[in-house]
């Protein structure tokens, strides 16, 4: 377990913003992920998207990584935000977009 912790712990520090999800953002498979897709890209900020259904290692290890039961889960800067409901209220509230400024991380939306 520890090499896909290592991995994920990776994609995590590499990548800005980090998107784990049920497939892809041009394919998400479940209602959850497209809910986050569709809000990412409506913000425009670039983002790494990583399809759990592909591992059943790294389904249950990304979830054992953040202590979060649920699929999508979003990382900004290393950083866990949450999942489809925290994502979306954070959206409504402008917290999220509040949160990608401060961290640098640039968007299309003021």
């Amino acid at each position: 377990m520890s090499d896909i912790k290592s991995w994920i712990e990776e994609q995590v520090k590499s990548n800005d913003v980090v998107l784990f999800m049920k497939g892809s953002t041009n394919f998400p498979q479940c209602g959850f992920s497209g809910q986050v897709v569709q809000i990412m890209d409506y913000l425009g900020a670039e983002y790494k998207d990583i399809n759990v259904l592909e591992n059943e290692e790294l389904r249950q290890g990304i979830k054992e990584f953040s202590n979060w039961p649920t699929i999508p889960q979003l990382y900004v800067k290393g950083e866990f935000v949450g999942g489809c409901d925290i994502i979306r209220e954070m959206f409504q509230s402008q917290e999220l977009q509040t949160l990608m400024s401060e961290k640098g991380v640039v968007t299309t939306v003021a």
